[in-house]
């Protein structure tokens, strides 16, 4: 049973990461000519276009890429606790899948900065759909630790300190889960 609820947990995880990106690429201006961006834009579309003639965007909020992904947490969790032989109370998942999406969002863009520490060891000066991507959205939230924290012989820390933030922040929403139910 452990394994088929890892199974679950791991697609529907990979699910929503794919429309968190899309929820965020705008928020950051990615380019969306570019070819990832193009596919997460490809992929999503059958399922996000038709929700938009029902469910308009609040300014640049996303909502109908933001209730795909709530729903497709909130499923998960009620599917896991089926699963595990208990009955989903209807406010542990509308909080639970909120505070999901939130810590997928905080490890998204954790990983996000990771990728581009890596591969600007790997292939600096190299372009490439994914750097370009990774580039933007990990740029403006680096920029603040950048203005703070100097380079340290010639070595750029400021990500160190943006994914222990990150993470921080990501573990203050699980214990805050935890504390309010």
């Amino acid at each position: 049973m452990r394994a088929l609820i890892y199974i679950i947990d791991a697609l529907s995880m990979l699910i929503t990461l794919v429309f968190l990106l899309r929820f965020w690429l705008p928020w950051f201006r990615v380019d969306f000519r570019n070819p990832l961006a193009q596919g997460i834009l490809q992929v999503t579309s059958p399922i996000i276009n038709p929700l938009r003639r029902m469910i308009p965007a609040i300014g640049r909020v996303d909502t109908a890429t933001i209730l795909v992904a709530y729903l497709v947490q909130a499923l998960t969790l009620i599917l896991v606790i089926l699963l595990n032989g208990n009955a989903p109370g209807a406010k542990f998942v509308l909080l639970a899948a909120a505070f999901q999406l939130a810590i997928l969002s905080l490890r998204l863009f954790m990983f996000a900065i990771i990728i581009r520490i890596v591969l600007s060891w790997v292939a600096p000066q190299i372009y490439n759909p994914v750097s370009a991507i990774l580039g933007s959205m990990t740029e403006p939230l680096l920029a603040p630790f950048r203005r703070v924290i100097p380079p340290v012989g010639g070595f750029d820390i400021s990500p160190v300190f943006a994914i222990i933030l990150l993470g921080a922040l990501s573990i203050l929403l699980q214990d805050s889960l935890a504390w309010l139910l």
